[in-house]
């Protein structure tokens, strides 16, 4: 399979656009064997892909990889703390971008039992530590799955909110990952833990397939109203990007010929625009989704499409939304 999506990929090469541009890519994925489409994904195959542009720093996200295999159960998704630690020792100690951050995963339906796992991946992740990502991206219709396929409501839920407090007092932040009919359950949230940063994945995931998928544009005015409301609450982050997964109805990874940074640029101009709007650069970051999105456009490519569609912005502008607000949100610096 990477034999082979890389020759499709390798169908579509541009050169960078403003490859001096300092990045921190803010949401990437490692791990050895998924025992499905996806190859292996390790610091050698990140470094593969940053290579063309400025990345220096990067943030790795909970994907279910390493976890221990013995040991209590609400403990062993600190195996892939241990693991990311070590690849991001290794990452320091060569040239190119450096794994500066770790997002893992703890059950917050644990409620008040959630803190000693938390002490436990601070534990094993030292200062690059940085917070959780518990998903709660639910939808009713059998078309479409939630990754780690949560109930529904589930950052509503008082024993999952008393696990979010855990997180609060530890100086931790969450990572939410929602649909865009959702999104409003992480405004509350926000409101319930206004100290504490929220940083929304994947753009809130404004869905096009299954029963959406031909109400664009009754889901976009949806979205971009929940978004407006979202934006009020300051702790809220937003992580632009995702855009090359299933959800967002785009189909580009079923093409015989990779789409180019133009053509991508035009497609997510909407979105883009109307988080930079509603958020401001400074709290809007873009995000690769690697090597998840890999599978429908390059690295090259992405970042190519997310420089033209912030061509008119100013200096400052492009450096909080390529890097700045990622290193504040999760105090990489």
């Amino acid at each position: 399979m990477s034999q082979e999506l890389d020759a499709w990929l390798a169908q579509t090469v541009e050169e960078p656009l403003d490859p001096e541009l300092p990045i921190c890519d803010p949401h990437h994925h490692l791990w050895e064997d998924r025992g499905n489409r996806f190859t292996p994904y390790l610091l050698p195959e990140l470094r593969r892909d940053t290579a063309d542009h400025n990345v220096v720093h990067t943030v790795f996200v909970d994907c279910m990889s390493h976890y221990r295999t013995e040991g209590p159960e609400e403990l062993r998704p600190v195996g892939e703390t241990e693991f990311v630690r070590q690849v991001a020792e290794g990452s320091a100690r060569t040239p190119g971008c450096k794994i500066m951050g770790i997002v893992g995963f703890a059950d917050m339906t644990l409620g008040d039992a959630a803190q000693p796992v938390l002490e436990a991946h601070v534990e094993a992740g030292g200062w690059r530590f940085k917070g959780i990502r518990h998903a709660s991206s639910w939808d009713p219709s059998p078309d479409i799955g939630g990754y780690r396929n949560p109930p529904p409501g589930l950052l509503l839920d008082e024993t999952v909110r008393k696990g979010i407090a855990c997180l609060d007092r530890m100086e931790l932040s969450f990572d939410a990952q929602v649909y865009h009919h959702q999104l409003l359950e992480v405004a509350s949230l926000a409101c319930a833990f206004p100290g504490m940063p929220i940083i929304l994945n994947h753009t809130g995931i404004p869905l096009a397939i299954g029963p959406y998928a031909d109400k664009r544009e009754e889901t976009f005015a949806y979205w971009r109203a929940s978004m407006a409301e979202l934006a009020r609450c300051e702790n809220v982050f937003v992580k632009v990007g995702g855009f090359g997964m299933g959800s967002f109805g785009f189909g580009w990874h079923e093409r015989e010929r990779p789409a180019g940074s133009e053509e991508v640029a035009a497609a997510i101009a909407p979105m883009v625009h109307a988080c930079i709007e509603l958020f401001d650069p400074a709290r809007c970051m873009f995000e690769s989704n690697f090597p998840v999105d890999r599978m429908a456009f390059s690295f090259t490519v992405l970042w190519n499409a997310f420089k033209r569609v912030t061509q008119d912005l100013s200096p400052a502008e492009k450096a909080d939304l390529f890097h700045d607000t990622a290193a504040r949100a999760y105090r990489l610096t």
